[in-house]
């Protein structure tokens, strides 16, 4: 948490100039176009009033792609994000509905082929006769080629096709549903990925874990860090190879990452609240108040400070944090917090269970 927590720091920031990204010091951002910024010169068009904007966070485009404040573009991309979202859902629905329910009789006569002979997921594409695929594109076709569905954006509103059964006549309550429309799109659009995978991963449409029992991460199922609610949770799959020192090293790193990323959280946290009194450095005439909080920090920091801190960060990295004790990632002996480090000496966790 500590990781991700410093990282969005940094870049808030380096963004807006403040360690808490006040979005009012950031001017210049075409982003403003947007988020009704009271210099946009814009007038005609404000996507900050469009559907999708909502809370918890707001107007949300991490990769700038609305940036250009292209009204035809954004337009277009949001018809493209409505059908997604309602393709997932529906997709979404298909993979929970037969776990309880299927059809009875025939889904194709002519090949014998029941409802019931269909199994969910993945494995199902594999039932599907030739003419069967053959009518699915068929009918997205003329669904795509006949019916408008892609001039929407066009000539009037993204996603509306005249087709409205959940709709109202109530300017705020209409646009309440639509929003929830866009939001469970949003959420089935990531779901039914997930569900791929999982089902990809184990053969199982629900990612069923026991049935995958050749895996070699299973090897690190039981090691500290596996917890609820993802469990064992590598995407990547740096751990597949099943290699011991990689792991080991790997976790290491993690561990050492994580509690310096904690302790530059708090470092983030603290100044903004209170400061230790008097001089950081005497012979510069730097105080600890004159010390801006953040990466403008650094321009206070003098030379020889810099090499202090390279200087004691490697001492630790060589002389204290060096050997593991018992081939324990993290663990170099320092006992509860560390404190063994400063003189202080801990009896630690006896109890294996409370430690882990």
């Amino acid at each position: 948490l500590a990781m991700m927590a410093i990282i969005g720091m940094f870049f808030q920031d380096g963004l807006t100039g403040s360690a808490w990204g006040d979005w009012a010091l950031y001017v210049d951002s075409p982003l403003r176009f947007f988020g009704g910024g009271e210099a946009s010169t814009y007038k005609t068009f404000d996507p900050a009033t469009e559907l999708g904007v909502q809370e918890p966070v707001g107007f949300w485009d991490p990769l700038g792609f609305a940036s250009d404040g292209d009204e035809a573009t954004f337009k277009r991309r949001r018809s493209v994000e409505i059908k997604h979202g309602r393709v997932c859902m529906a997709a979404s629905i298909g993979y929970i509905v037969p776990e309880y329910y299927k059809f009875p009789g025939f889904l194709s006569p002519s090949e014998g082929l029941q409802f019931a002979d269909v199994p969910n997921g993945l494995a199902a594409l594999s039932k599907v006769p030739a003419l069967g695929w053959v009518q699915i594109i068929f009918f997205a076709g003329i669904v795509e080629g006949a019916f408008g569905v892609t001039d929407d954006y066009r000539n009037g509103t993204p996603g509306d096709y005249g087709w409205k059964v959940i709709t109202s006549d109530d300017p705020a309550e209409k646009e309440k549903k639509l929003s929830a429309e866009l939001a469970n799109g949003r959420l089935a659009m990531v779901a039914i990925i997930g569900m791929f995978f999982q089902d990809g991963l184990t053969g199982s449409a629900w990612g069923d874990w026991a049935l995958y029992t050749a895996s070699p991460l299973r090897a690190y199922e039981n090691e500290p860090g596996v917890q609820p609610p993802v469990g064992f949770w590598d995407p990547l799959g740096l751990a597949a190879s099943g290699n011991d020192f990689d792991y080991k090293r790997r976790r290491e790193v993690e561990l050492k990452h994580g509690r310096v990323c904690m302790f530059a959280t708090i470092g983030y946290i603290v100044p903004e609240y209170t400061r230790l009194p008097g001089f950081l450095s005497p012979s510069y005439g730097v105080r600890f108040d004159d010390v801006p909080n953040g990466l403008g920090a650094f321009s206070k920091v003098p030379a020889l400070g810099v090499c202090q801190i390279i200087i004691f960060a490697g001492l630790v990295e060589i002389q204290i944090y060096n050997d593991q004790v018992k081939g324990e990632p993290g663990n170099y002996g320092a006992g509860f917090l560390g404190i063994q480090s400063i003189g202080i000496m801990s009896p630690g966790w006896k109890d294996p269970e409370a430690r882990k």
